[in-house]
């Protein structure tokens, strides 16, 4: 059994003065993997001391010598790809499929933040003023068990690239993963203060990064009820925020699209890391008059996405990442019985053979309506609920009448008639023909999907503030 005993400030391993430990489970089989031990109120204040130390002289670096530490990250996570891989599908349970995809998207984050910085003018003309883009500070940066390496890279390489020093509260549940990354970051020989990470739970670690009046800015990635509580801290010193949220993605099948290619993808849209995504797109639209054909092609299809242990390279759903997990996902799968919907696949229980584990059935509602729970709330499993439409224009109305906004799926064989359906969706993200990443184009949401964007010169410029010097003529 692993110990986690150390987090890291001012470029060394320190042991916590927290002396509260979390206890790590496996969701493949629920033992013990091992026991984190948790940072507390100081160890966060001491973290940000050393960022805004830090910052006094990186955010006067050059953006080659920016681009050097960018390069020098990414070269060391190449060499530990495996490692990467591994401690991903054995701590959260992320199958191989998955966690081999989001390794390869963490070294884009990289590419991108170097392409960034080659094109990106700090400097600008406005009217008749100069003005000058400026590290806006330390940077707060809160993220969740879900990927969390990959979110650590995306945000860390926007804020290396911008300028800014950090401090970084990962999940409790992701310790080992976040060993891992220290690792590399560490060996990438940084500046002492540039990134600091502090294990340790959201109410304690996660509080006072949200109201330290030396943090200026938090980006976070979470669930829609804690951005909201970050937020109403984050005002109390005006911080900058930057929230990617919940989503409840609807994924709309034109009478055109080609129906043997179009459902394969919505399942693989809908059961993305297990349906533990908050893009995954978990309302199913289609028109009414094929809901025969769909029913065919789902369940020809479903036996292909393959539930057990996320380690085979074949498995497409591993276990939730902890039982508090699929006890929710359970009891929102009641709630769609309760409800009315019918159950085409799945259900509740375990899949047979995995009883240990968190494993749920991947489950497919029909019978839904955009008013019942299962299709609102955010359930966070592998649940996708179908809902018929009669009229492409009722298909937007469905797909539009919801609280959040962070990606959508319009499948069609006319291009130009489904970037005319995504282009009325009111989402940050609208995946044509596919499901697609780039690194370099904006991603967060509309509504309460979040405030502000990642990724590209706008995410840049999440971490940068304009200076402008006004000399009158």
């Amino acid at each position: 059994m692993k110990t986690i005993d150390k987090i890291y400030i001012n470029g060394e391993f320190v042991t916590p003065n927290g002396t509260e430990y979390f206890n790590l489970i496996s969701p493949t089989t629920n033992e013990e993997l091992g026991q984190v031990r948790l940072g507390n109120t100081e160890d966060t204040q001491n973290a940000i001391e050393a960022a805004k130390n830090a910052f006094k002289t990186f955010s006067k670096t050059t953006a080659s010598e920016r681009i050097q530490y960018l390069k020098n990250i990414k070269s060391v996570i190449e060499k530990r790809k495996d490692d990467f891989i591994n401690i991903m599908t054995e701590e959260y349970g992320g199958t191989f499929q998955f966690a081999s995809v989001s390794y390869d998207y963490m070294l884009k984050s990289f590419d991108s933040a170097i392409n960034l910085l080659n094109s990106y003018s700090f400097i600008k003309t406005m009217g008749e003023s100069e003005v000058q883009m400026t590290p806006i500070g330390v940077v707060g940066i809160i993220i969740p068990w879900n990927s969390s390496n990959g979110f650590i890279c995306s945000k860390l390489s926007t804020a290396i690239a911008a300028g800014c020093t950090t401090v970084i509260k990962p999940s409790e549940m992701s310790a080992q993963q976040t060993q891992l990354i220290l690792e590399c970051l560490h060996e990438a020989n940084l500046p002492k203060g540039v990134f600091n990470i502090v294990n340790g739970l959201g109410e304690i670690v996660g509080a006072e990064i949200s109201r330290n009046p030396d943090i200026a800015k938090i980006s976070f990635t979470g669930s829609t009820n804690v951005g909201k509580i970050i937020a109403k801290e984050a005002v109390n010193t005006m911080k900058r925020v930057t929230l990617e949220l919940g989503g409840k993605s609807p994924n709309i099948i034109l009478d055109d699209a080609d129906f043997s290619k179009a459902i394969p993808l919505a399942l693989g849209a809908a059961f993305m890391n297990s349906g533990q995504a908050c893009i995954a797109g978990t309302r199913l639209l289609i028109p009414e008059d094929k809901l025969n054909q769909v029913k065919s092609l789902i369940k020809e299809t479903i036996p292909n996405f393959i539930t057990g242990d996320p380690k085979n390279p074949n498995t497409a759903v591993g276990p939730m990442v902890s039982e508090k997990q699929f006890n929710r996902v359970q009891d929102y799968i009641q709630t769609g019985i309760n409800e009315g919907a019918e159950i085409l696949s799945g259900g509740l229980g375990k899949p047979e053979g995995l009883e240990n584990g968190n494993f749920v059935k991947p489950t497919v509602f029909i019978n839904v309506n955009n008013h019942m729970r299962i299709a609102r709330e955010e359930i966070f499993g592998p649940v996708l609920s179908i809902i018929t439409y009669k009229t492409e224009e009722e298909a937007i109305e469905i797909a539009n009448d919801t609280t959040y906004g962070l990606q959508a799926y319009v499948s069609s064989s006319d291009s130009k008639r489904a970037y005319t359906v995504a282009s009325q969706i009111n989402a940050g993200r609208v995946q044509v023909n596919g499901i697609g990443h780039d690194p370099m184009a904006p991603f967060g949401g509309f509504k309460q999907s979040g405030i502000g964007r990642e990724f590209g010169t706008i995410g840049l410029e999440a971490y940068l503030e304009p200076r402008a010097l006004i000399q009158p003529k």
